[in-house]
Order: structure tokens, then C-alpha cells, then sequence
């Protein structure tokens, strides 16, 4: 089935970032066919369905590419904590609790708030166990997403919840095996060490070698959080974090480190060279007082930077407009107003996250031949600028909007949310049955 949607405003995030106006976007099955003006597609395309939605602004998808969907439960559950802390008071044992059927009321509630917020695309960090209840939810969900057993075989912090190392590699093997490039290529695995004060020397050099075995796989950790952290890997391994991770090859695939706060220049360099993406939580960095990745310096270096929301005990909403203008607010007191101007940063959300996946060919900009993942956002509202100025949209969507604003979501073609109503699950069912599976998994602690 053909349809033609014919929006007020398109934002391409394309290789010219143009933004077009008086334009449709065709709409094949799951791909773009082609964006041609309105008229003109009213005439080629007659016989199509036309929705005409002209007071809306079309955007790309946005891309997600560090995410905790075990965690969207514990939302609230751990705050005014460093990161150290934070895992060891809080994350781990609530994570330890988790059973089928809590794990599955977090990912949904997770999944929920992500489509309603117009991010179509995501990287989820899963947990040590029931990680095929992860990809059962984003398979019938809808949403495009890269996910992975989080694997654990130290933890000193708490140590009931690691496994044994044999069974940590082999696990996430099978589960590559079994789920990447399911769901029509929806569904994609990311091998997901949680970090290095949790994974042996094995574990990680053997990590990097299974991604070897399964084209389109990636790896999937933290890095560089926490000052504390960063001093531990450097007693553990006597080595920056980095340059650790480059030493036992873990940079040689496509790798997407969350945080890296605290790097020094030759690791940035190094990044550069591996073509290793970053994936930028200010949320969760300013609430975990972990500090403030030198985002600026890291674009200029070479280095891929996309965004990520982190898990909902970290910065409390999984909102990528948040995200967005934290982003850009929070390193203009340090480099001055113009540092992280508005369209760079829809540059992180969009296109840098598909490139992040390796996936920039599918999505992450809105052009002929890519997927149709794309949202419609209502920026008429009060407090949005009355000046009817494409070139206003940058600022109207980095700096103003949010989930609310949120009108349509289209994922692989298919409507998941309208009029800011998700189409997949019933919220409120959802919400009340998180409530119940936490209630049950704290009396498990």
C-alpha cells in the first residue's frame, strides 16, 4: 500500500541537512519511496491515500543508543547517588531481583515511554538473566532496536550478582545466534560487557572475537564514567580505559561506549582512528555527579557522538528532547553560546545514532530508498516562536519541545503512535502493571 504524507515542514537531517516545505514524503510497505513536492505527488500518486498533516513538522526517528530498559522500573528508586554507589546500594540487587515477569513489565513500560517520546530506534544494555524476554517485547513491539545479555563475571560491588565466565560467553553467543537480524532486520544483537570493573580479561578478549563471527553485531559498553571508576580500571589493568579496551581488541569492531567523561587526548585520538561512537548521557552524567563529557572536542577530534537517555533510576525520564537540550545547554558555560548549536545536536540524535549502529544506510535522515521511521511534532503550541521560520525548527525542537509535543510515530512504516496515543500498548495497563511486578520484586530483596 502507497501513502503519501504531506507535512508542514520536513526536517531531512540528510548530508545537506536541508529542510523542505510544500513537500510530500511517499511511503512504500516499510521504505521512502520518494520526497517530491505536494502537487506534484498529488498528480503522480492520485490513486495513493494523501494525509495531509500541514501543521506538523516531520523529523527522522530519533536514535537512542544507550538505554536500560531492566531499569525503567527502579525509576525514582535510586537517586542522590555516585555511580559506584548507585550500583552497589541500588542497581545491582534491584537488577538481581528481576524475574520473567518484572524484567517484562520494565521493558514494556520502557518501550512505552520511548515510542510515545518519538525515539524509533534504540541500544539497549540488558541484564545478566531471562534476556530473551528483552527481545521477545522489542520484537513485538515495533520498535528497531540492537540489544544484548548484559555479562557480568566480577563483581565486587555485589557479588551474588555475576555468572562463571564460560557461561556468560556462551550465552550471549546463542543469543546472537537466535535473535540478531530477526524481526525483517528490526531486531539486531550488541554484545554488552557491562564495564571493566565487572568483566574479566577473558571475558572481554573473547567478546571481541564472537563479534567477528556474526557480521552486523557490535559491542556495547561503558566507559569512562566515574572518576573512581576510571582510577580502579588503571589499578586493575594498568591502563586508561581506552587504551585497555584498544589493547585487547575490543575497538577493532564497531563499538559504542557510553559516557567517556573522563578521557585523555591520545584515547580520543585513539577513538577517532577505531572509528569507536560515543554515546552522550548528559542526564544521567549530571545526576550521578559523574561531570561533563567534553562533547565539543570529541565532534572536532573525528569521533562519532550519538545520544542516550542511560536507565530511568539515572536521569528519571527516557526523553530524548531532554537529552537533546542538555546536550546543548550544559556546554555553553564552559565553550561559550555557540558550542553545541542546535542543529548539531539533531545531528546526535539522528543520523550520528544510525552511523553509532551502523545502520545509516536504513535510517537516521529521511530519504528515498531508507527506512520510514519518522515522527510528527505539533510545535504550534503556547511557547513555541509565532514566526512561521523553517529555519526556526532546530531551535523549536533542541530548545522547547518534548514528549508532549509528540503527535505521530511511524516505525518500518507502520503507525505505532497517534495523536500522542501509542497504538501498541494500552499506557495505562502497562503502568499499573509495573507497579505490581515492582511491589513484588522488593519484597524478593
Amino acid at each position: 500500500m502507497t501513502e503519501v504524507l504531506h507535512p508542514g515542514v520536513i526536517v531531512t537531517c540528510n548530508s545537506r541537512f536541508e529542510i523542505l516545505t510544500s513537500h510530500a514524503v511517499v511511503i512504500e510497505g516499510s521504505y521512502i519511496r520518494e520526497i517530491l513536492p505536494s502537487k506534484k505527488a498529488e498528480e503522480v500518486y492520485s490513486a495513493a491515500r494523501h494525509i495531509y498533516k500541514h501543521d506538523l513538522v516531520m523529523t527522522p526517528g530519533f536514535i537512542q543508543t544507550h538505554i536500560h530498559l531492566c531499569q525503567t522500573l527502579f525509576r525514582g528508586l535510586a537517586d542522590d547517588l555516585e555511580l559506584l554507589d548507585w550500583l552497589q546500594l541500588r542497581i545491582f540487587p534491584y537488577e538481581n531481583a528481576h524475574s520473567k515477569e518484572s524484567l517484562r513489565a520494565s521493558v514494556r513500560l520502557g518501550i512505552d515511554e520511548l515510542l510515545r517520546g518519538g525515539t524509533t530506534t534504540l541500544l539497549d544494555m540488558g541484564t545478566l538473566r531471562h534476556t530473551e524476554v528483552i527481545f521477545d517485547e522489542l520484537a513485538a513491539s515495533g520498535i528497531r532496536a540492537f540489544a544484548g545479555k548484559c555479562m557480568i563475571d566480577e563483581n565486587d560491588l555485589f557479588p551474588s550478582f555475576k555468572a562463571d565466565t564460560g557461561e556468560e560467553l556462551k550465552e550471549s553467543y546463542e543469543l546472537a545466534k537466535a535473535f540478531h537480524n530477526t524481526s525483517g532486520g528490526r531486531i539486531n544483537y550488541g554484545f554488552a560487557p557491562r564495564f571493566v570493573l565487572s568483566c574479566s580479561d577473558r571475558l572481554l578478549r573473547e567478546t571481541a572475537e564472537m563479534v567477528k563471527d556474526i557480521p552486523g553485531t557490535l559491542i556495547h559498553t561503558h566507559s569512562s564514567e566515574n572518576k573512581k571508576e576510571v582510577e580502579e580500571v588503571r589499578k586493575k589493568t594498568g591502563k586508561e580505559n581506552i587504551d585497555y579496551f584498544n589493547s585487547i581488541g575490543m575497538l577493532e569492531q564497531k563499538t559504542v561506549l557510553a559516557h567517556c567523561i573522563h578521557v585523555h587526548d591520545e584515547e580520543v585520538k585513539t577513538m577517532a582512528e577505531k572509528g569507536t561512537s560515543v554515546a552522550h548521557c548528559p542526564s544521567s552524567n549530571l545526576k550521578l555527579a559523574s561531570g561533563i563529557a567534553n562533547i565539543p572536542h570529541l565532534i572536532k577530534s573525528g569521533v562519532n557522538v550519538s545520544l542516550g537517555a542511560d536507565g530511568a533510576p539515572c536521569n528519571n525520564r527516557l526523553s530524548v528532547f531532554r537529552e537533546m537540550n542538555l546536550a546543548a545547554l550544559i556546554q555553553k558555560p564552559i565553550q561559550g553560546p555557540t558550542a553545541m548549536n542546535a542543529k548539531e545536536v539533531m545531528k546526535l540524535a539522528t543520523i550520528n545514532g544510525a552511523k553509532a549502529l551502523g545502520i545509516d544506510h536504513l535510517t537516521g535522515s529521511i530519504e528515498p530508498g531508507k527506512k520510514a521511521d519518522l515522527v510528527l511534532l505539533n510545535l504550534n503550541k503556547n511557547g513555541f516562536a509565532a514566526k512561521d521560520d523553517p529555519e526556526l525548527v532546530y531551535s523549536k525542537i533542541v530548545y522547547s519541545a518534548g514528549q508532549e509535543d509528540v503527535d505521530t510515530v511511524i516505525v518500518d512504516g507502520k503507525l505505532h503512535v497517534e495523536g500522542g496515543v501509542s497504538k501498541v500498548y494500552d499506557s495505562p495497563k502497562v503502568f499499573s502493571e509495573g507497579k505490581r511486578e515492582l511491589k513484588a520484586l522488593l519484597g524478593r530483596l
